[in-house]
């Protein structure tokens, strides 16, 4: 199978994740729950998991890194901490399902800024023209589109909501482990991150990065003040009840430590010269319309496209025939659809790993090629 699908869970990982996973099942209880050696053990991975993230990340402290079952449970969590019912939230055109649907949730008051697909400084115009008459209670920005893989120019966002005092919460899905994402430089509320995308941990695991005042989503045990029926005060506790999935978090501690050896500039350049390949070689293909951005600072490896006389379901399907795994429809985006135009076909999605060769791309544009 050649796996294009990484913008949804990247499959091909470094060999040490499952091998730590095995190593947990294996070895390690549950951090908080005993002074034995498995709960040591267990209690010492996840305190360097998040010591892994802090560095990686830019965050002051790492009991600041706090673990969620995926980005969804991240946001939801920064969401409810900074959003009352009916409250107001400025948002990008690109927005996820897991930030609209609790919105929606909520009654919030929401107001979008888009702009063009792929011309950041249109996107931050209509930012500015939003901020200027109106003033959200939180701005909420995905820092790239999961359907087009767009860059979202979140310094500036930053500096806006900054200099207004305006909580920032940025949804870090398909950026985490590919763009530099720092938490003290962006002076943001929350980001919100998966482990099982680029940073390769297992599925079931995420990361919450947290400088704002927090609300519990959840509530229980957490190994802590145990005589109090409300949450503790502190970090990570706060937000962390219930058992962990410690085999998960020994995982993403390994792909956390394959992505800062690697270096994210190594990472992003590999996938860039992919979509290079990728692009050019689908130019070629007399029916495909691709959405690809003018310069390719502005796009990951992440790309969307059309096939004229050919439904985007259809095409999957026939591809998933030929081994090639790709996905299709809405990608749980369809704010970014309607951002872009694609509402209503949707797109094929072609989602790009490090661990990709130049031998797949050609092979998977053959197919492309090949549909009818």
């Amino acid at each position: 199978m050649i796996y294009l699908d990484s913008a949804a869970t990247t499959v091909q990982k470094p060999p040490g994740v499952a091998a730590a996973v095995s190593r947990a099942i294996r070895t390690m209880a549950t951090p908080g729950r005993g002074g034995h050696q498995a709960a040591h053990l267990a209690a010492e991975t996840a305190f360097r998991c998040r010591q892994e993230a802090a560095a990686l990340f830019h965050v002051e402290d790492p009991e600041q890194v706090v673990f969620t079952f995926n980005a969804t449970h991240g946001l939801n969590i920064a969401i409810r901490s900074l959003i009352k019912p009916g409250g107001r939230v400025l948002i990008s055109g690109f927005e996820h399902n897991a930030v609209t649907r609790p919105l929606a949730a909520l009654g919030a008051e929401i107001r979008t800024a888009a702009g063009p697909l792929f011309q950041p400084d249109r996107f931050l115009e209509e930012l500015d023209s939003a901020l200027v008459h109106w003033t959200p209670d939180a701005v909420i920005c995905t820092h790239v589109s999961n359907v087009f893989g767009y860059v979202l120019p979140m310094d500036q966002v930053a500096g806006r909501c900054g200099a207004r005092g305006i909580p920032l919460i940025v949804d870090a899905s398909q950026s985490a482990g590919t763009l530099p994402v720092d938490l003290q430089g962006w002076g943001a509320a929350f980001v919100a991150m998966p482990g099982h995308k680029g940073l390769f941990g297992p599925q079931g695991t995420g990361l919450l990065l947290c400088s704002g005042e927090s609300q519990p989503l959840l509530y229980g045990g957490t190994g802590s003040q145990s005589l109090l029926q409300e949450m503790p005060e502190f970090l990570p506790d706060r937000l962390e009840a219930g058992t962990q999935n410690i085999a998960g978090i020994a995982g993403l501690l390994e792909g956390l430590h394959y992505v800062r050896r690697t270096g994210t500039s190594r990472i992003l350049a590999r996938e860039r010269k992919l979509m290079r390949r990728l692009v050019g070689a689908l130019s070629s293909v007399p029916d495909a319309e691709i959405f690809a951005a003018a310069s390719e600072q502005d796009q990951t490896g992440v790309l969307s496209l059309r096939l004229r006389g050919m439904d985007c379901e259809t095409a999957g399907d026939q591809l998933a025939r030929r081994h090639i795994a790709v996905r299709t429809g809405l990608h749980c985006a369809p704010l970014a659809h309607g951002s872009a135009g694609t509402l209503q076909s949707g797109t094929i999605r072609l989602s790009l790993s490090p661990f990709n060769t130049e031998q797949e791309i050609d092979l998977a544009v053959r197919a492309v090629s090949a549909l009818q």
